[in-house]
């Protein structure tokens, strides 16, 4: 089989075309392909007024062997990856040595698990909030009725903080072994839509990643793992032999029982902060992390689409439009969007008591009014937050706290149109963009919500982004604050056998770690720890 790269095609192009591209490629008759399938479709947007679709797709040829010779040295012809999942190991039948434990169950923590239930291992999933429909009803009592649950909500419970969120699906680390397409094929498998396999910028959004979830959840028991919900762990046991070498020995939950284990992945996520207390004052090296603080911004879907799709905006093979900007500041700072969610909604994402967080979060649909994103300053630990590996931890919880403050309680939000930010004046109503972040915002003056440093690369960054795309810098457009959870403040340094560097049989891992930015990179590190983890009982047994 043979892959085909930079297949361009006018948009809305008729599906045949495709194939007479492949034939004009190959310079073939039509009766010496036997088979072909899209690998990749994406969207050439750079002239508006010739939008084109562009395809790579794998072909299966009578005489594959002296096309490829003809085309030796063409890199848009070569033959098509190996992107099959082979297992490290095997457990055998009658394995029946220790159990390993999975703790959280995000991305990271389920991809994990079910590499783990997959190799024979029945793992044991930790979870300290609920069944993910259970979790859905607790956050929807925060979005409509001011009621938070420490231990459910946006963050914390089964499907971790992608189940709220746009549900992208793609990631630009280095994957050679294709862990991705394996992450990719168990969400189809779960009931996910089949095109997250060829799309460029795949999605799910929020609404198809709860049943997925349930069936990976349901796939993980029938191979053997087990599920604690209600299960948040509070404490770890460590013994030290006389070289000063650590192992873990087991896990205190914060319902007393206490759980036996030398291997323990940590798939907490980015905001497990009282755990990330724990962990430091137990001894495990870990080193405060570089993040980005910012606000969240909307403007109207059209608005966007018009701006990056021209006279094209509408059709429906480019769906909504979504954007990337950056933009490097006088003082030192740069200014970028984050987790930008095309036809979405601003949504409180908090998991502390009297603090306020936004997020994005977009349905598969992505037909919400608005589209919004992050807009955020990054920040570093030298220069910001120095001297403790959990000051990041204390500067995100200032800015909430100061958040929540602000909009008068009641987790309702700070917001002001970006006219009277870049004036540095307040904001006493909102104008044609109306914010979508429940249970409300309060127009205000964000100014006092964030280090000055960001105010003043805010209000460079703006217009910037406004001469790159139209109206991004409109006078209504509307900006709710904080967003502080763009990924964790910490790192939990590991070797490269995926254990802590400082203590045996803790397997950091994900976004809570520092090892990934989002469900895909978060779920193929999930893997990766889980084969290590594998690896290391049954070279034991």
């Amino acid at each position: 089989m043979l892959r085909l790269t930079e297949l361009k095609l006018p948009l809305g192009h008729p599906p045949e075309e495709l194939r007479d591209a492949i034939l004009e490629r190959l310079g073939v008759a039509d009766g010496e392909i036997v088979d072909f399938a899209i690998a990749r479709r994406a969207n050439d947007a750079r002239r508006k007024s010739a939008i084109l679709m562009v395809y790579s797709v794998d072909v299966t040829l009578r005489d594959e062997a002296t096309v490829l010779r003809r085309f030796a040295g063409n890199h848009q012809v070569q033959p098509s990856p190996d992107t099959e999942y082979r297992f490290v190991a095997r457990a055998p039948a009658y394995y029946n040595g220790p159990r390993p434990i999975v703790v959280g169950a995000g991305p990271c923590g389920l991809l994990a698990a079910l590499v783990l239930a997959q190799i024979g291992l029945r793992p044991v999933i930790l979870e300290r909030g609920k069944v993910v429909r259970e979790r859905t009803k607790d956050t929807w009592g925060l979005w409509r009725k001011g009621v938070l649950d420490p231990d459910s909500n946006v963050q914390f419970g089964e499907g971790g903080a992608g189940t709220f969120s746009d549900g992208k699906l793609y990631s630009q680390i280095k994957d050679p072994r294709h862990l991705g397409r394996k992450v990719l094929r168990e969400f189809v498998e779960a009931g996910a839509p089949p095109e997250i396999l060829t799309e460029a910028h795949p999605h799910i959004g929020t609404f198809r990643l709860v049943t997925m979830v349930e069936s990976m959840r349901e796939t993980i028991r029938s191979l053997g793992g087990e599920y604690r919900f209600g299960h948040r762990v509070e404490d770890i046991e460590i013994s030290t032999a006389a070289d000063g070498t650590r192992t873990l020995r087991g896990l205190h939950l914060h319902t007393g029982e206490y759980v036996e284990t030398e291997h323990a992945i940590l798939a907490v996520g980015h905001s497990a902060r009282e755990t990330f207390r724990m962990l430091h004052g137990r001894g495990v090296y870990m080193e405060a992390k570089p993040f980005s603080i910012g606000v969240r911004i909307e403007h109207p879907q059209s608005w966007v689409d018009k701006a990056r799709f021209g006279s094209c905006a509408g059709h429906p093979d480019l769906g909504a439009a979504a954007y990337s900007l950056a933009h490097h500041c006088r003082n030192g700072r740069t200014v970028y969007s984050f987790c930008m969610c095309p036809g979405g909604r601003v949504v409180a994402a908090t998991s502390e008591p009297g603090r306020v967080v936004t997020n994005g979060m977009s349905q598969y649909s992505r037909k919400e009014f608005n589209a919004n994103s992050g807009l955020v300053v990054g920040i570093d630990p030298e220069r910001d937050y120095p001297g403790h590996p959990l000051a990041g931890i204390d500067l995100q919880r200032q800015w909430e706290s100061v958040a929540y403050a602000t909009g008068g309680g009641s987790y309702v939000a700070p917001g002001q149109r970006v006219e009277d930010f870049l004036a540095d004046r307040a904001s006493t109503a909102f104008g044609e963009v109306i914010p979508s972040y429940k249970p409300g915002v309060l127009p205000t003056d964000l100014a006092p919500c964030l280090p000055s440093f960001a105010v003043e690369a805010l209000r460079e960054a703006l217009p910037a982004f406004g001469r790159q795309i139209a109206r991004y810098d409109h006078p209504d457009a509307m900006m709710t604050g904080v967003e502080t959870r763009t990924s964790s403040p910490v790192s939990i340094r590991r070797g490269k056998d995926f254990q802590s560097l400082n203590t045996r049989g803790l397997f950091p891992a994900g976004e809570g770690a520092g090892y990934a930015g989002g469900i895909l990179s978060a779920a193929v590190d999930g893997i990766r720890v889980a084969e290590a983890v594998a690896l290391s009982l049954l070279q034991a047994a």
